[in-house]
């Protein structure tokens, strides 16, 4: 990233971004405590309500703090001639004093009453918005600048779970603090814990690298212009647009549903405040793995899932059970769900909009929009939320499963919006080629579980054996999961990792990048991992390796052209039977012979009938004859027939030759082909096959076929049914792969 592209003079280098990336976790840690305990989460709604704020006062309170964000269209072009990093530590400085204010609430409450302390906290709560909008107007564009875009996804899930602990912590220790029945005096303990966590949170900034103030031109064009210019960029409006609806349906719920659990669940104050910590173990616990997923599939798909799963949570709270003393259960599975989703939506949309959404030329702008945009979206979402539960406050009742209460409204608005926002979000230019469904597949493919596993185990493996061994369980799996660690391993610089490589990705479904890897493989100077290669692109059947296969055929070793012809034979290739025939023909290698022949075999090349006849009469080992016979077995027609046969002729010779015979003499009972005088030369031929003379069982059943057979079959089939006379007559018995041959052939025709 150089200077032009960002516009500042002291851009930070990935080496200083690496080392900043701590601070900026430290950063995320400490302010999460100050937020929960402050101005945000359940602590800050349960606190107002204790002050006797109704609902439509707490929506509009709360609504202050996005609302404000419509300064950052205002003051963007104004914060980056100033500096990122400066204008986020004095603003966030000034939050933090206004925080400390909040210290004097019980004083105002007893010396001037509640019409002035509200006065009080209202004057508060715009103070601290005001002064928040300012800082994370800065703070996104720097944001952006912080982190190397190959690893944002990994980092954000470090920082949320990080960030989530230590609030879950938090929180468990604030439901202890607040109790059943909370007055002001303990909401006044977490407040000053919260203020000395901001403290620390502000000095954690100032380790942050980048930040400087735009210099120059660069400068000159964060103007209201450029504003007019960045709301005609139709992706980002998508984007957007989907964000807004998102954030109408989900902050009305984060606010009220503590007041819906305590109102309608019936749960009191201090586990409403312990349901926040069943969120944020959500978020601890999935953190990492949303950020993979995003990291390694695209940001796109993974926000596209959690949007999905955000519009179903509602359902859960429509009919969970109230007034049982239970329910607190249900509640905290709900709330941990809602930090699972919470967290893939936030990953997911995070990612796309500092990698994809926003040109890193036009951040200040850009971010700046968003940040207003979202600003008001989550403040109506606050104003409509308070208006909407105050509006319905007398409804009563029940369908079904689900019971009418002043929070319905919420969560039907909650299942609706995300489902829009969902439709608008598929419209938005992806960071990745992969798509929703093929996100899905990593998951409904294979073996997920059994592909994680392996995935965890593979990464900390430390020796060649035992990389060895989870490379063979990750192909195993069949499982999207795995394709990464695969082509890792297949790049590894140990011979056998890579020999194994192959080998899993021969086993595993077929993969675009999987085919490409092999194909480079195949090309390589290796050639035992070329043959390999070579052999692994027949197996995955992916008609892509055709053209490198084809060219294969040229390769410096025999070893590499004969697996490529195979793989050719095994893809159905048909326009190279002219040139394996040609190859053939020529060919003196036994080897290459061999794999011409079953490539040929495998297309149905009925033209290489008699040159592969050929060949087998020719052959001195039985390995090879066993092949020849197979390719020419293939030319006839029904392979499983012949295969069975051949199997049950290595294990016991007289009796599966006996029971072929018997079985072809009654194909031709059932046939018109029915001769009385060949029947009992058949059966003769049974009869010897039966006793172990194998002699005599093929001379009667030469004598039975011999006379007629033009009658039998014509074509392939003839073909080989005469050749397999001819050297029956000369050889007898020495050859029983003619013999097989032959029943195989005769009952092609007669069953045919």
């Amino acid at each position: 990233m150089s200077t032009a592209e960002t516009g500042t003079d002291l851009t930070p280098t990935n080496a200083e971004k690496l080392r900043g990336l701590p601070w900026g976790v430290a950063w995320s840690v400490t302010n999460s405590v100050f937020a929960q305990y402050t101005f945000f989460g359940s602590v800050f709604v349960l606190f107002l309500n204790t002050l006797g704020l109704d609902k439509i006062q707490i929506g509009g309170l709360l609504s202050l703090f996005p609302f404000l964000g419509i300064v950052a269209v205002f003051i963007a072009s104004a914060i980056a001639r100033y500096g990122y990093k400066r204008t986020f530590i004095t603003f966030m400085s000034a939050r933090w004093l206004t925080a400390a204010g909040f210290l004097l609430t019980p004083w105002l409450l007893s010396r001037f009453g509640p019409r002035v302390t509200l006065g009080f906290i209202i004057f508060a709560v715009s103070a601290f918005s005001l002064f928040r909008a300012v800082a994370f107007t800065a703070f996104y564009p720097w944001l952006q600048e912080q982190v190397p875009d190959s690893m944002r996804g990994k980092y954000s899930a470090v920082k949320n779970a990080l960030a989530s602990l230590t609030a879950f912590v938090a929180m468990l220790l604030a439901g202890y603090v607040l109790g059943p029945d909370p007055d002001l005096e303990h909401f006044m303990i977490l407040i000053a814990a919260g203020v000395g966590f901001g403290a620390v949170s502000i000095w954690t900034s100032t380790k942050i690298p980048g930040g400087a103030p735009m210099r120059g031109p660069s400068a000159e064009k964060t103007s209201y212009r450029e504003m007019v210019a960045a709301v005609h960029d139709h992706n980002l409006m998508r984007y957007l647009t989907g964000v807004a609806l998102v954030t109408l349906a989900t902050v009305p719920l984060v606010s009220f549903v503590p007041l819906f659990m305590k109102e309608q669940v019936g749960l009191s104050a201090d586990r409403v405040v312990w349901l926040e910590t069943g969120v944020l173990m959500g978020g601890l616990i999935s953190s990492y793995f949303w950020g993979w997923l995003a990291d390694r599939y695209g940001s796109k798909p993974v926000m596209l899932t959690g949007v999905y799963l955000l519009s179903v949570l509602p359902v859960a709270w429509l009919v969970m059970p109230r007034q049982v003393p239970w329910a607190i259960y249900p509640a905290l599975a709900i709330a941990l769900f809602q930090g699972f989703f919470n967290t893939g939506w936030g990953i997911g949309s995070g990612r796309l909009l500092f990698v994809s959404v926003v040109p890193v030329h036009k951040r200040t702008t850009y971010m700046a929009l968003y940040y207003a945009w979202a600003g008001i979206a989550g403040g109506l979402g606050q104003l409509l939320g308070g208006w909407m539960v105050d509006l319905t406050a007398g409804v009563r009742g029940q369908w079904w499963v689900i019971q009418f209460d002043p929070y319905t409204i919420l969560f039907l608005v909650g299942i609706a919006l995300p489902l829009v926002g969902y439709i608008l979000f598929r419209h938005v230019r992806a960071d990745s080629a992969v798509s929703i469904g093929q996100f899905a597949g990593v998951f409904l493919r294979g073996n997920p579980f059994l592909a994680a596993e392996s995935l965890v185990r593979y990464h900390r493996a430390r020796d060649e054996r035992s990389i060895v061994t989870m490379t063979e369980r990750m192909g195993r799996t069949k499982s999207p999961l795995a394709v990464e660690e695969l082509l890792d391993a297949l790049h590894d610089p140990r011979f056998y990792v890579r020999f194994e490589a192959i080998v899993s990705i021969a086993r595993h479904r077929p993969d675009p990048r999987l085919t490409d890897a092999l194909i480079e493989t195949l090309e390589g100077t290796e050639p035992a991992l070329s043959t390999m290669a070579a052999w692994g692109l027949g197996r995955i059947r992916d008609e892509r390796a055709m053209d490198a296969l084809r060219l294969g055929l040229n390769a410096r070793y025999r070893s590499v052209q004969a697996h490529c012809a195979r793989s050719l034979g095994s893809l159905g290739d048909q326009s190279i039977v002219p040139e394996l025939l040609l190859r053939l023909s020529a060919e003196n290698d036994p080897g290459l012979q061999l794999a011409f022949a079953a490539a040929l075999g495998q297309l149905y090349a009925t033209q290489a009938a008699a040159p592969l006849l050929s060949l087998l009469g020719a052959s001195n080992y039985m390995d090879a004859r066993s092949e020849f016979s197979l390719a020419i077995a293939r030319l006839v027609g029904e392979e499983h027939r012949f295969i069975q046969l051949q199997r049950r002729v290595a294990a016991e010779p007289g009796t599966a030759l006996s029971q072929s015979v018997t079985a072809l003499k009654g194909h031709l009972v059932r046939s018109r082909e029915h001769r009385a005088e060949i029947e009992s030369r058949l059966a003769d031929s049974a009869g010897s096959f039966a006793h172990g003379d194998l002699r005599a069982g093929v001379v009667s059943l030469c004598q039975a076929v011999q006379p007629y057979p033009a009658d039998w079959s014509s074509g392939v089939g003839g073909l080989v049914i005469s050749e397999c006379l001819s050297q029956l007559a000369l050889l007898g018995a020495q050859r029983i792969e003619y013999v097989v041959l032959l029943l195989h052939a005769l009952t092609c025709a007669a069953a045919g």
